[in-house]
């Protein structure tokens, strides 16, 4: 009698614990649920204006992001440390060459979370000739909310962000983003 009644205490214990644990849990995660949707509101994503500032490249000269251009851009943003940045590396190698006439391909290390010695050794190993900016403050990628590398965005000449991928997707899939909107 005496173990029946401790083995039902022991199981209304654990289920108890069991069900609090899971209620925390959901409070938890509707409260994520709820941040991560009021923060992904204040991401420039598509049909806002791209933040404006200036970035400086390898050779330290300053190179404007964001606002008005001549030209469609592709802002990727990357690190070196990054292992996705590495896959994608080539195929944004080739589509800064093969646009090179319509549109302008940025790559902007997020130099505060990186080492720019080991972002210099990505460049040249990646053999990548497209301009590569140096955010050592994180100023860009706090301003373009940049949490996941890569990330890249189409801006139009207007400044205005047209696409936002996150992760790495095919250059295909690249090719009919960058075509829809140079048409």
């Amino acid at each position: 009698m005496r173990r029946t009644l401790l083995l039902l205490a022991v199981i209304l214990v654990l289920t108890g614990a069991a069900l609090y644990q899971n209620q925390s849990k959901g409070a938890a995660g509707n409260a994520t649920a709820a941040s991560s949707s009021s923060s992904s509101e204040s991401k420039p994503k598509p049909g806002y204006t791209a933040p404006a500032l200036s970035l400086p490249n390898l050779d330290d000269q300053s190179v404007a992001i964001g606002g008005q251009s001549d030209k469609l851009t592709l802002l990727n943003f990357w690190a070196s440390w990054c292992y996705p940045c590495e896959l994608e590396a080539p195929d944004l190698q080739e589509l800064s060459v093969k646009y090179a006439d319509r549109m302008v391909l940025l790559g902007v290390n997020s130099t505060k979370l990186d080492k720019e010695r080991q972002a210099r050794e990505f460049v040249d190993q990646q053999k990548l000739t497209f301009p590569i900016l140096m955010d050592r403050e994180g100023t860009a990628t706090d301003l373009y909310k940049i949490n996941t590398f890569p990330t890249s965005l189409i801006i139009d000449e207007n400044g205005v962000v047209r696409e936002r991928v996150q992760g790495v997707i095919t250059k295909a899939e690249w090719e009919d983003k960058i075509e829809k909107w140079l048409n």
